[in-house]
């Protein structure tokens, strides 16, 4: 029984000792531990801690039971100090047993939240990283635009002067053609005053002509 405890015990504090220590032993222990806590395993290890915690108080009670005959008689005797000392020794590393396996578990337990906390801190960084990169993306894209709004802007504006000068320019192509219209009405009244003046000289040179031929007609008769 003191040999199991003292094996016992000798492998509590190894545990303790590589789960204390950040090594590659310490992973494999943790993965052992996650593998006990699943299943039965939280069962069994009650169990247990039960028994031990069971005969932890068995060895008290007679321990308290020799003290007990110790001061009836007024001495122990030497049965009597062996018995104590073996279930001193018995109950000592029960005790001692059952605080490292809970040292142990406590540990297990802070070292997952620690792992756990690590990776969401992780992923907070890596979040932040990526909304920083997105932002700075955005920022640059921004700027782009804005250049190529400004670039816009400038071409519609020159674009209002172009249509600006063409506008003026149809206006005076529009007075132009009103001036050149006026003019060609005032030109065609004038050919047809000037026809008109011709058929009024062609009549008068026909009727010229008929008088004279008349007089001639005359003279010969």
């Amino acid at each position: 029984m003191i040999q199991l405890l003292f094996t016992i015990l000798a492998a509590e504090v190894g545990i303790v000792v590589i789960l204390l220590f950040k090594t590659p032993l310490r992973k494999l222990a943790i993965l052992a531990l996650d593998r006990l806590k699943r299943g039965h395993g939280p069962v069994m290890m009650r169990t247990i801690a039960g028994t031990v915690f069971v005969v932890l108080s068995s060895s008290i009670y007679s321990m308290a039971k020799i003290r007990n005959r110790s001061t009836e008689v007024g001495q122990l005797t030497p049965t009597d100090q062996v018995l104590m000392s073996r279930h001193l020794l018995e109950a000592s590393l029960m005790g001692y047993s059952l605080f490292l396996s809970l040292i142990i578990d406590r540990l297990h337990h802070y070292i997952r939240e620690l792992r756990i906390q690590k990776k969401s801190m992780e992923a907070v960084m890596k979040q932040n990283r990526i909304l920083e990169e997105a932002k700075s993306s955005g920022s640059e894209e921004m700027k782009s635009r804005e250049k190529e709004i400004a670039s816009l802007n400038e071409q519609i504006k020159q674009l209002k002067s172009v249509s600006q000068t063409k506008v003026e320019e149809v206006k005076v192509a529009e007075a132009n053609a009103l001036a050149l219209r006026k003019q060609s009405e005032g030109l065609l009244l004038e050919y047809d005053r000037l026809l008109e003046e011709n058929q009024n000289l062609r009549n008068q040179l026909q009727s010229i002509d008929l008088g004279i031929s008349h007089s001639d007609s005359k003279k010969n008769t």
